[in-house]
């Protein structure tokens, strides 16, 4: 069993090795659109997935998957040459899902976009219900009376606070 960190850097280096390959020394006009994204490599260094991505519709997607397939011996001797590792492993190539899946978030965020425009939209005309800010204290009248004013005017009387409030006098 290699170590995780020997594995990512021959799988780094195999990603190297494709794409030069495919690039210099295959000569198929089917492959002009192939862009190798990822390879990932089992524990025992023994199998290689390649993961790939093609610029086009579903037809070049196709075509681009049989030229890979054919391809194949090709490419395995090439990074077998160039990496120098005991077994070269052997090449599988799978069409990378991330393009798909970044399509779908598109799609879903301007979904997103547009029901938060009409949703801005409903909100420009329309106004509240009650006062703007509910959290507000309601207004006082001006003839509604507070304890300062009550003050003043229990000793405009004469009275002593206590007295007003029917407590004992002095």
């Amino acid at each position: 069993m290699a170590d995780a960190p020997r594995a990512r850097r021959l799988a780094k280096r195999i990603i190297q090795i494709v794409a030069s390959t495919l690039e210099h020394e295959v000569k198929d006009p089917r492959l002009a659109m192939v862009t190798i994204t990822d390879a990932r490599l089992t524990a025992d260094l023994r199998e290689a997935t390649v993961y790939y991505t093609v610029y086009g519709d579903d037809n070049a997607r196709q075509a681009s998957a049989m030229a890979l397939d054919s391809a194949k011996g090709v490419v395995r001797s090439a990074v077998g040459r160039q990496t120098g590792v005991r077994h070269t492993p052997s090449l599988d190539f799978v069409p990378d899902a991330v393009p798909e899946g970044a399509a779908r978030m598109e799609e879903l965020l301007a979904g997103a976009r547009e029901a938060d425009a009409e949703v801005a939209s409903h909100a420009a005309g329309a106004s509240y219900a009650g006062e703007a800010d509910p959290y507000r204290k309601p207004r006082e009248d001006e003839d509604d009376l507070d304890a300062d004013d009550l003050d003043d005017e229990l000793s405009d009387d004469g009275l002593s606070d206590d007295a007003a409030l029917g407590g004992p006098s002095r």
